[in-house]
């Protein structure tokens, strides 16, 4: 089982900043979040037998536009393609590959966001008044890389508690 986790939400907003700053923001982010997972799932296909889950990490990010992270939004996005992709590739090998898009969750990486005096604007994006809490992605993980999750194949899960919902 793979579960691609890390990324980076460097902030470089269109209107600021200057050229050489926006490249590298790009370039640091699509490296982390898109190209990274990709290359772990070359190397670990290698090794999987039938039965082999990949669940890679977005972000509702990828779907409802990062105006302050353009880049992590774009590489949010290119990791469901990707995943989608290699679902129907891998089919046939009989690896599952799956997704969940969280908002806002209680790690690290958030951490400067919800301490900041927008914290409580963030919260507020979930008619639960709060964001989620690391087991509570864990736990849609843990289901996604299960025997009875395969026909989940290529779906992306959203878990962003009614923060933006898709249609």
């Amino acid at each position: 089982m793979v579960v691609n986790n890390a990324a980076v939400f460097p902030r470089h907003p269109i209107d600021s900043g200057d050229y050489d700053g926006w490249q590298r923001a790009w370039q640091e982010t699509i490296g982390v979040n898109l190209i990274g997972p990709a290359n772990v799932i070359w190397c670990a296909v290698r090794h999987m037998r039938p039965g082999g889950r990949i669940v890679n990490v977005s972000s509702r990010g990828a779907f409802r536009g990062e105006p302050e992270q353009p880049a992590y939004g774009a590489s949010k996005a290119g990791l469901n393609a990707l995943g989608q992709s290699l679902a129907v590739a891998l089919a046939p090998r009989g690896i599952t590959v799956t997704a969940v898009a969280p908002g806002f969750v209680e790690t690290d990486m958030a951490n400067e966001h919800l301490k900041a005096p927008r914290g409580a604007e963030i919260r507020a994006q979930s008619p639960f008044n709060r964001v989620a809490q690391p087991e509570e992605i864990a736990a849609a993980i843990h289901w996604l890389a299960s025997p009875g999750a395969e026909w989940a194949s290529g779906a992306v899960l959203d878990l962003n508690g009614a923060s933006y919902l898709r249609t």
